[in-house]
């Protein structure tokens, strides 16, 4: 059993934010494998599937972002996960937009979501694919930078990146993460 869990807001005015870029991503393998029926439990959307053999879970946590850790806990504790099957999708403002970088432990980085998931895993080390979504200009708020949408400019090569972080997550049903951080890691 695997568990990717992608990090954003809910409602309709969050959906093209740089910070839903986790949300994004879920959906886009859901539609991939045709994962189609999602459920309110775990305090958030959460669907299942079966992906090359390998029973999946998808979670859009919907804590809204600062919250996401409480999501993360209540998956874990019913369904008596291992922290090792999670995976942690979201938006990284130090990565270039149009890259993803995999990691296995660290600091939030600042990120908020990162931190309650910190909080409430108990550790720093846990499966993470950073989305890039660049830094805002000196000056700019960070809080208005992530909620706001993607540029038109942005949105014509983010099918991209969706389909990079895609085949990262497919690569780590049937290899280690260690692998999959090697391949996908430039």
């Amino acid at each position: 059993m695997k568990c990717f869990i992608g990090l954003g807001n809910p409602g309709k005015q969050y959906e093209q934010n740089r910070h839903n870029i986790g949300f994004m991503a879920i959906d886009r393998f859901a539609a991939k494998w045709g994962i189609h029926s999602f459920q309110n439990k775990s305090k958030g959307l959460l669907g299942e599937g079966n992906v090359n053999g390998t029973k999946v879970y998808l979670l859009k946590p919907m804590t809204y972002m600062n919250l996401s850790g409480e999501a993360m806990r209540a998956f874990l504790d019913f369904y008596k996960a291992d922290l090792a099957d999670i995976t942690i999708i979201y938006d990284d403002m130090d990565t270039p937009f149009g890259q993803i970088r995999l990691r296995y432990q660290g600091s939030s980085g600042g990120h908020n979501g990162i931190k309650s998931i910190i909080q409430h895993a108990g550790t720093q080390n846990f499966n993470r694919i950073r989305m890039g979504v660049n830094r805002p200009a000196p000056g700019y708020n960070i809080a208005d930078y992530v909620l706001s949408n993607f540029s038109k400019e942005e949105m014509k090569s983010i099918d991209q990146v969706l389909d990079l972080t895609c085949e990262a997550m497919e690569f780590s049903l049937s290899e280690s993460f260690e692998k999959t951080m090697a391949k996908f890691n430039k």
